[in-house]
């Protein structure tokens, strides 16, 4: 079902459009509460649903959303299937994907962030915390705690000891301050507390982590994270303090 024309990613300032979000679920009946939740906030709006994986790719080619927010279990085409095909479409670059699920599971976790999802979140998430996820997702954050982060890439996206890391090489783009910023972001540190423990601006901060996140090629601080235990740049072993 489509509500809008397609959109050319969210803007900035006092006239910024509203964040175009797509809904997938195959329970028309959650869709529906989640719209009407959305809807409700001035600074978002649904501009379509899908009850499956494959109608939302479709979907998120036509209708260009800012973020689509989909369940994992759905007939046909899953949730994950459909973040991988979407993250990999260099038009829908713009395009973030929060996972909102009923199963919250650390391997699905760990599957949605190698699909290119920039948030994974449980539908029990309070009315405001949902709104909230919207906005950090639109913003190019990743809404995973700086907790779940350490644990969940710990465990699921290091590379073992046993084993080279994979293309350590692409950390030769970095300065040594931006290779120390991805290094604490992969710790599960926000910028603030980066900040603190550098004794910088958290504006600094986020211009070394987003020049970072250019270089090499990340959509997101989820993204960054992944490459900086593929790279061997932070130990999976590592237990951050």
């Amino acid at each position: 079902m489509i509500h809008d024309t397609p959109g050319n990613g969210p803007e900035t300032g006092d006239d910024a459009a509203p964040l175009r979000v797509l809904l997938a679920d195959d329970q028309a009946l959650l869709r529906g509460a989640f719209r009407t939740l959305l809807d409700s906030a001035d600074d978002i709006t649904v501009v379509g649903e899908a009850g499956d994986g494959r109608e939302a790719v479709a979907l998120a080619r036509k209708l260009r959303p800012d973020v689509v927010i989909t369940d994992i279990r759905m007939p046909g085409t899953d949730g994950l299937a459909a973040t991988a095909e979407i993250c990999a479409d260099p038009d829908l670059r713009a395009t973030r994907v929060l996972i909102l699920t009923t199963y919250e599971t650390d391997e699905y976790v760990a599957q949605a962030l190698r699909a290119g999802a920039s948030g994974f979140i449980g539908k029990g998430i309070e009315a405001q915390g949902l709104l909230d996820a919207v906005r950090t997702i639109a913003s190019g954050d990743t809404l995973l705690s700086p907790a779940a982060t350490r644990s969940l890439v710990a465990r699921f996206l290091a590379t073992p000891a046993d084993t080279p890391p994979r293309d350590p090489e692409r950390l030769a783009a970095l300065t040594p301050r931006e290779r120390e910023m991805v290094a604490l972001v992969a710790t599960g540190l926000s910028n603030v507390e980066i900040a603190d423990r550098m004794y910088l601006s958290p504006f600094t901060v986020r211009a070394h982590v987003q020049r970072a996140m250019s270089k090499l090629d990340a959509r997101d601080r989820a993204q960054l994270v992944v490459i900086a235990y593929q790279t061997g740049l932070v130990a999976g072993t590592e237990s951050p303090s």
